[in-house]
């Protein structure tokens, strides 16, 4: 019994230093890349959703929860959350949602689709976007979960930029 317990204690202990030594090698690998973990640079961090239309969103709801297990939120959309590599304490949500054909949202984009980016200093993203002469669709607006503005990207395509809370 008691060959059992030190078998068992050790292969803890073992356990333990190799889990140790990942977490550092990692920490080590950022810092030798140079990545800096809590910037502010104006610049995209994810992708924060993807939004497409549907002849029929409900019933594509229904399919892609059916056959894919995707589940629909009081939101009418659905949220899949990740951990940001750079930031593992921080959870990132993208969000995943059908619109009617024809809805406004997407205007004046052509496409069928528009992404959203999840965004870091938004107002200074803004701020570069106009210097490069990108077109601003609207004003940063604030919302309890964040602060969105919309974009055009240089194929016309409108693009939804985010800073979650």
């Amino acid at each position: 019994m008691k060959k059992v317990t030190v078998i068992a204690l050790l292969s803890l202990l073992i356990l333990s230093c190799s889990t140790s030594d990942k977490t550092n090698n990692t920490i080590n690998t950022y810092k030798q890349k140079g990545i800096i973990m809590n910037d502010s640079i104006p610049k995209v961090t994810g992708i924060g959703g993807i939004f497409f239309y549907s002849d029929n969103p409900k019933e594509t709801e229904e399919w892609y929860t059916k056959n894919l297990g995707i589940e629909i939120n009081a939101w009418g959309s659905s949220s899949f959350e990740s951990r940001n590599i750079n930031r593992p304490d921080e959870i990132n949500s993208l969000q995943w949602k059908p619109f009617k054909k024809g809805d406004e949202y997407f205007s004046p984009s052509k496409k069928d689709f528009m992404i959203n980016y999840q965004v870091q200093n938004i107002e200074g993203l803004v701020d570069k976007l106009k210097e490069n002469g990108v077109t601003i669709l609207d004003s940063i607006a604030t919302y309890d979960f964040g602060k969105f503005v919309h974009i055009m990207d240089a194929e016309g395509n409108k693009i939804e930029l985010w800073e979650p809370k």
